[in-house]
């Protein structure tokens, strides 16, 4: 697969087959991201939150524009994360996503609050992750995507040998690990150009989707630690 070669002459790893991926994708109803890691290199102190990219948030909204073309609904989004942050929360309102669980330290709770509420079952969630506290959604969850970094190598392995995941990244999440996730979904399961093209009109489609997106609402949720 052509599409498969370009992903991985850039470092990427498929530790499962480009076209099995894609099968599975066809059944994802929800995209659920870690915070730190993923949107970033995961560094902050007590005064400063971590942070996020505009080249990550457009490649969601990419994302979210291709799947709702082609089965006429947003996915649902979800981020979760171990600690109360700003930022995360104030990105989570600004773009609509569906919600946002803080200071979750038991991850596995969120997801199933996530897919109590929305009444899907974990296969039918996609998750980006980066770290060990990830590792069991990972792999309750339909498809599961690896942020790569250089500084785990012994974790790269364990993550490989037990195949805990479907795809690890090329880049790391402050170089925009999400942007390269929501390129590969969308090369896999939709159209590229069509969704780039339409989304460059701002206009017809682009502008229905804008104003359902726009009446999602945000959860914010922080779950009791057991």
């Amino acid at each position: 697969m052509v599409l498969e070669q370009e992903f991985v002459n850039l470092g990427a790893a498929f530790l499962t087959p480009a076209g099995e991926i894609n099968s599975a994708l066809a059944g994802i109803k929800a995209f659920v991201f870690d915070w730190d890691g993923v949107f970033n290199d995961g560094r902050k102190s007590s005064h400063i939150d971590s942070t996020f990219s505009e080249i990550d948030s457009m490649g969601i909204n990419l994302l979210r524009f291709d799947y709702w073309l082609r089965k006429g609904e947003i996915p649902l989004i979800y981020i979760i994360t171990g600690m109360k942050n700003n930022e995360a929360v104030e990105f989570s309102k600004r773009e609509h996503f569906n919600g946002i669980y803080i200071n979750t330290k038991n991850k596995r709770q969120a997801l199933e609050s996530i897919c109590i509420n929305n009444k899907i079952s974990s296969k039918e969630l996609a998750f980006s992750f980066d770290d060990v506290l990830d590792i069991e959604v990972a792999g309750m969850s339909g498809v599961s995507f690896f942020v790569g970094r250089k500084s785990n190598p012994l974790l790269t392995d364990y993550i490989k040998e037990n195949h805990v995941c479907n795809y690890i990244t090329a880049f790391s999440g402050e170089n925009n690990a999400v942007r390269e996730i929501c390129e590969l979904i969308i090369g896999l399961s939709g159209d590229y150009k069509k969704t780039v093209e339409l989304r460059i009109q701002f206009t017809g489609e682009y502008e229905e989707y804008l104003r359902k997106r726009g009446s999602i609402s945000t959860d914010i949720e922080m779950l009791s630690q057991s």
